[in-house]
């Protein structure tokens, strides 16, 4: 792998000094036919120039454009704070320096806030507002015009450009921002990426950028998805020097254990923990102090225990903070009171937060995890990776020397992870399913990704992404798929839009899945409905976000033509030729079409939008407030919630926790049957149900919804063979005791296991398990006339066990030989041999064995029966499997036991020449 270490260039080309004496500057180069001028004259522009001329990212450009010329992609390395973000697309587009022709670049942020203020802060340094040659586009926000050379874009736009227009016409250079961070989207642009450069466009250039990131396998990935052609060449790594500024490090862990992060949830101590290190570090710092905690949650838990500082303001920065509170973060306090910015990692990368002098850093951070068996994605609480901590410490020494205060052991930072685990290892993969389809790659396998895709996650994402109709049976898009893959949706919510539009009209349709594309605020409760009528009405952040969101999805919708207007939903025959992909006959259009689209009231509606994108999560109540989702899991609605006694839900989010085995219901609306089963058709069944349950046969014919039972109705004649296969079902449950095993039977099957167990084949193996295996050999006549388990329990099972003796040998009339039930003894009496467990035991009575010098003999005169010799009264006096011996030394004793306690029986001097017998002696 190529390394390349810049030298240092010294300054960026200069431009002539301007007339105001003592203000240098570096060169700006103007747009065609206008200035470059400064928004807030000469101050912001000597401030812009003495922010270019500070950037130590500046060394490594030529060693960066170097490589560019020559492989057309590299890795550049490059500690926060370095202009990673701002100084190189501008250099690469030309607006900063000479020598360099104007590009078009595109530079792709992970997240919506850094992609706004990386595109402000470039501005800036050009003097210029946003919108002008530096612009940007996010979900339902473009600033833009015909003007602009850098655009920034979150990654997701970036791959709905792509797929739009996989040449990325007009665009000559892309920077992959913050790559470490391997969000899902990111990994999939990159492997377009290189898809382009390699069949479309070499001339693309291609930049990867990061803080901390896996360089080397950045480069390979490059470097063989790219012009390399997959020679195993590498991409060039380009480093960076680091801002000077030194930042300390203040271990602060807990004084009492903290229990470690279980599912979304976090120790409250440690939250108090990490509030009191915040006014420590205000005590013995200066400076604002940024602190990173997991999620929205923390965030508001921590600000109220910090509510009252004095002196200091406490501000929230996280993905759902209204943008002029971001804003106002990022702009700074000019002689203001010192800050306390509680932030998620969206302030980790890609950000400066003017004035944070310290850090205080939690140790967790959120990933997504992907429940496959029960349908249910969610975050989940880890340890932050080593790769994050060293990203959040440089925050404290972007401007100044900084201090971090970290909230974990010292000897534990060395066990954390090295760098973030992948969003693509762990996390629902429906959409990358179908972002794979459409660019022709159903499987995946042929995309340059640094960690491919589970195989189990590929194949549930496209039973989903079959089952609404976005690919075919080989797994290509259709172009109803294509069409979802293009409204910047999750499929599962492109869905609900194009299906729920045709029901019910483009506009409520939007309103609903705007609702459920961002989660409500906590406060608007757990009822969709009410959380509808709660953002229309609203006047906060996300009720401003969410009717943003709204217009861009109605337009979406109207401008492909799939919805009819309100009115036009109602009326029959108003799809037309359904040719943006829908087809006719739907189950849940039908439905719309004949309850009447227009008089839906919002819960019916919202009901229907959210079963049509969550159609395995339509539940059914089975107690007070538990229900039942059609993917089988098991759901509960929090104490008080209005959506209790509802029959039906149509549940939007849930999560499980980890020692819970039911689902907790977030956010669901109420619906009915009818809808439920019209948005789940395709879990729907209806047939003969046959099973082992409750002890006996169960036969039905079920109608059901996925794992929902909706009508049952008993079978009077069921098909045989089910039947059989239930009655197999019943005796692997419940074992063969289940048959009746009269002591014939019994002994039968302890004889044959003996014999198994001594001499092997051809004896059979008659445990529960071997019989169960070979139930068709011995059983297979009974189990044919069974219909239920009183007809087992009538089976001889004996006399079916017979069936296994080894007949085809001849072996089978060797059985009482063998194994014989009974053995005479010297008294003439047949005594009976008992097989139960381990060697097989002999009880008879002592006199009866007189003149018997030897132990009886079995299996062919290999082992030795077990004797118990009774006294008598039946009770064992001696046990031996040697009589030879037992009458040589241990009689002696046992007849001075025993004599004198039975003196009607005999008790000779020599028992081995003595007559046995049965009776007692004559009287005298």
């Amino acid at each position: 792998m190529a390394r390349l270490e810049s030298p240092g260039v010294g300054r960026l080309v200069p431009a002539a000094r301007r007339a105001h004496p003592g203000h240098g500057r570096l060169r700006l180069r103007a747009g065609p036919g206008r200035p470059v001028t400064h928004r807030s004259g000469t101050a912001d522009a000597d401030a812009a120039d003495a922010a270019l001329g500070r950037l130590p990212v500046r060394e490594a450009l030529p060693a960066l454009l170097r490589a560019l010329d020559e492989r057309g992609a590299a890795v550049l390395c490059a500690p926060p704070g370095t202009g990673k973000t701002t100084l190189v697309p501008l250099v690469l587009a030309g607006l900063v320096g000479d020598g360099q022709p104007v590009r078009r670049v595109l530079v792709a942020e992970p997240r919506r806030i850094a992609a706004r203020a990386a595109a402000r802060r470039m501005a800036w340094l050009l003097g210029e507002r946003v919108g002008g040659r530096v612009g940007f586009t996010v979900r339902g926000e473009r600033q833009v015009s015909r003007e602009t050379v850098v655009q920034v874009v979150t990654t997701g736009v970036l791959l709905q450009r792509l797929q739009h227009d996989q040449e990325l016409a007009g665009v000559d250079a892309v920077v992959l921002d913050e790559c470490h961070e391997r969000h899902l989207d990111a990994d999939t642009a990159a492997a377009f990426l290189l898809d382009v450069r390699a069949a479309l466009r070499p001339e693309l250039r291609l930049v990867a950028a990061s803080a901390t990131t896996d360089a080397e396998g950045w480069a390979r990935l490059l470097g063989d998805g790219g012009e390399g052609g997959g020679d195993g060449a590498t991409a060039p790594v380009v480093s960076a020097p680091g801002v000077s500024h030194p930042v300390e490090v203040v271990w602060a862990p807990p004084a009492r254990p903290v229990r470690p992060p279980h599912g979304m949830r976090v120790d409250p101590a440690l939250l108090e923990h990490v509030a009191s290190v915040v006014r420590r570090a205000l005590r013995e710092r200066e400076g604002d102090v940024l602190c990173f905690l997991p999620g929205v949650a923390e965030i508001a838990r921590v600000a109220g225990m910090l509510a009252g500082l004095d002196g200091a303001e406490v501000l929230q920065v996280h993905g759902r903070a209204p943008a002029a509170v971001q804003e106002a973060v990022l702009a700074g306090t000019d002689g203001g009171p010192r800050r306390v910015v509680l932030a998620t990692s969206v302030a980790e990368s890609s950000l400066t937060v003017p004035g944070v002098r310290v850090v205080v850093d939690c140790g967790l951070a959120r990933e997504p995890r992907m429940d496959h068996a029960r349908g249910l994605s969610a975050l989940t609480t880890v340890r932050a990776s080593r790769a994050a901590a060293r990203q959040r410490a440089g925050r404290a020494g972007r401007e100044a020397p900084g201090t971090v205060y970290r909230c974990w052991p010292e000897a534990e930072d060395a066990r954390l992870p090295r760098f973030p685990s992948p969003e693509i290892a762990g996390a629902d993969l429906t959409a990358f399913a179908l972002q794979a389809a459409c660019w022709g790659a159903p499987d995946a396998s042929g995309l340059a990704l640094l960690d491919p895709p589970p195989a189990g996650a590929m194949t549930a994402a496209r039973e989903v992404l079959t089952a609404i109709g976005a690919v075919d049976a080989a797994g290509r898009a259709t172009e109803r798929g294509t069409r979802m893959a293009r409204l910047g949706l999750h499929p599962r919510l492109a869905r609900a839009l194009l299906d729920g539009a045709r029901e019910v009209g483009a506009r409520r349709a939007a309103e609903v899945v705007a609702l459920l594309s961002e989660e409500p605020p906590r406060e608007y409760g757990d009822d969709l409905a009410g959380a509808w009528r709660t953002a229309r009405r609203g006047g906060d952040p996300y009720a401003s976000r969410w009717r943003q969101e709204v217009r861009r999805l109605e337009r979406a919708v109207t401008a492909g033509g799939t919805g009819p207007g309100p009115s036009a939903a109602a009326s029959p025959g108003a799809d037309g030729d359904a040719k943006d992909g829908d087809a006719k006959g739907d189950p849940a259009a039908d439905h719309g079409r004949r309850t009447g689209a227009c008089t839906r009231s919002d819960d019916a509606v919202a009901g229907l939008v959210a079963a049509l994108a969550f159609p395995e999560r339509v539940a059914r109540r089975r107690g007070e407030r538990a229900y039942l989702m059609a993917a089988g899991t098991g759901a509960e609605l929090s104490e008080g919630s209005r959506l209790g006694g509802s029959d039906w839900l149509a549940v939007a989010v849930a999560d499980r926790p980890v020692t819970s085995a039911s689902a907790r219901v977030r956010l669901a609306a109420v619906t009915d049957e009818a809808t439920a089963r019209a948005a789940a058709a395709a879990l729907g069944s209806d047939g003969e149900e046959v099973r082992w349950a409750e002890g006996d046969v169960l036969a039905r014919r079920v109608s059901r919804l996925g794992a929902i039972e909706l009508v049952a109705r008993p079978l009077t004649a069921p098909d045989p063979a089910l039947v059989r296969d239930a009655l197999l079902e019943g005796l692997r449950r419940e074992g063969p005791g289940l048959l009746r095993w009269s002591s014939g039977a019994i002994s039968l099957r302890q004889r044959l296991a003996f014999l198994h167990r001594e001499l092997g084949a051809p004896w059979p193996d008659v445990s529960d398990a071997a019989l169960l295996e070979r139930a068709d050999d011995w059983l297979g006549v009974e189990l044919g006339r069974a219909r239920r388990r009183a007809d087992l329990e009538r089976v001889d099972a004996g006399q079916a066990l017979s069936r296994l003796l080894p007949w085809a040998t001849g072996d089978a009339g060797r059985l009482d030989e063998l194994a014989p039930e009974r053995i005479e003894v010297p008294s003439g009496s047949r005594v009976r041999v008992d097989y139960g467990e381990g060697q097989p035991v002999l009880a008879v009575k002592l006199q009866e064995l007189f003149g018997r010098q030897q132990t009886p003999r079995i299996a062919g005169g290999r082992v030795p029966l077990l004797v118990h010799l009774l006294s008598p009264a039946g009770r064992p006096a001696a046990v031996t499997a040697d009589l030879a011996s037992f009458w040589k030394d241990g009689y002696r004793s046992v007849r001075a036991e025993l004599r004198g306690r039975y003196p009607k029986h005999p008790w000779p001097e020599d028992p081995a020449t003595a007559e046995p017998t049965r009776r007692t002696n004559p009287r005298r």
